[in-house]
């Protein structure tokens, strides 16, 4: 009898609480076959749910960085453009052409409806 003591751990007394002894003494009861299938399929999509959610956010965070670095190169990109285009760059640049800046104001040059 101590020995029987001596083994007593957790899933025995599970078992003796259970009763599934009983139940599988003949073998796996078939009536039991379709709820296990489907309590089976329901654990797989679980699984594949949060290994595809996992995966999303890993992909979000990846494109999170490339969105920030992206960001960042999109603004060097327009200071150094918004610096080339003023007016004394554009003038340094087009001087190697021969051509220079007008002194004279621009005007406006008007047509009359009928003379068109």
């Amino acid at each position: 009898m101590k020995q029987e003591g001596a083994k007593r751990n957790l899933f025995t007394i599970l078992e003796n609480f259970v009763g599934a002894k009983v139940l599988f003494e003949e073998g796996v009861p078939i009536k039991f076959l379709p709820k296990i299938i489907f309590v089976a399929v329901i654990i797989l999509f679980y699984i594949g749910n949060s290994h595809i959610a996992d995966r999303t956010v890993r992909k979000i965070e990846k494109l999170k960085v490339r969105v920030d670095d992206l960001r960042a190169d999109y603004t060097t990109l327009k200071a150094d453009l918004m610096y080339s285009s003023k007016q004394s760059e554009v003038a340094k640049r087009v001087e190697v052409y021969g051509l220079k800046e007008s002194l004279k104001a621009p005007y406006k040059i008007r047509i009359e409806k009928n003379e068109y």
